[in-house]
């Protein structure tokens, strides 16, 4: 009699594909957010979905191109390209069939390599005066001819508002009174910090340096702000030391 073989099926367990931090629900979340009028529904989708991608997307090519090796830098590059990449999101056109990864990729990496391209041109301008005879003629020729240098006394003065400045955040951390108050005026202590640093300046740009910084919302945000406005204003009131300066910053 014959033993029957039994084929024996082995059933294979499809691995769970990862979830990608750029993929299809990053695209779609995008399309979504130009299709949309209401700033609080736009800034939830981004929040909640584009945000991390970009932040996600940023750190991955500065780390594998090498863009930036030191942390603070890092940071501020970092920064500097998410908020690029916030100001582009209105020009991503999915009609003409590209993908939101691929569109945002190229757009990051090219203002990485600019941003790149102009650090290297700035240490290249800065140049050792000690060693006067290897310079050469254009360069002894830039530093004959620059006359201009702030007086000590101005420098002096400069250096201590600049010390009154963050005299005056330390009295404000002290009266905010919630962890969002906080988290604010912190990020407005950071801003001031590496102001040299930063790439853009205008209204809507420290908007957004402030919200990557503190991680608030604009709502969030903005109610914090007004808070810090008042005990701005509280600390020019009570303190007679700090006139001068709130006067000359009105």
């Amino acid at each position: 009699m014959q033993s029957k073989l039994k084929k024996k099926t082995v059933k294979t367990k499809s691995k769970n594909s990862k979830k990608l931090y750029f993929g299809k629900e990053t695209h779609e979340a995008i399309i979504q957010y130009q299709s949309l009028d209401c700033k609080e529904e736009k800034e939830k989708i981004y929040s909640d979905t584009i945000r991390p991608s970009f932040h996600k997307l940023v750190e991955n090519l500065i780390f594998i191109h090498n863009f930036s090796t030191d942390a603070s830098h890092f940071q501020i590059l970092k920064t500097d390209c998410v908020t690029f990449l916030y100001e582009t999101l209105e020009k991503f056109d999915a009609s003409k069939g590209s993908k939101a990864f691929s569109y945002f990729n190229v757009c990051a990496k090219n203002y990485l390599i600019i941003q790149s391209n102009k650090r290297n041109k700035n240490r290249n301008r800065h140049v050792s005066i000690d060693d006067f005879v290897s310079l050469s003629l254009k360069d002894k020729s830039a530093i004959e001819n620059h006359g201009y240098v702030n007086s000590p006394d101005s420098q002096m003065i400069f250096e201590e508002d600049k010390g009154h400045l963050f005299e005056i955040f330390e009295l404000i951390k002290n009266k905010t009174k919630n962890e969002n108050e906080k988290k604010c005026i912190h990020a407005i202590v950071h801003l001031f910090k590496s102001v040299d640093e930063l790439e853009f300046l205008n209204k809507r740009a420290i908007f957004v340096y402030l919200r990557e910084i503190s991680g608030l919302n604009p709502k969030q945000l903005s109610v914090s702000m007004s808070n810090i406005r008042k005990y701005w204003k509280d600390v020019a009131k009570t303190n007679d030391n700090y006139q001068f300066l709130f006067s000359s910053m009105r």
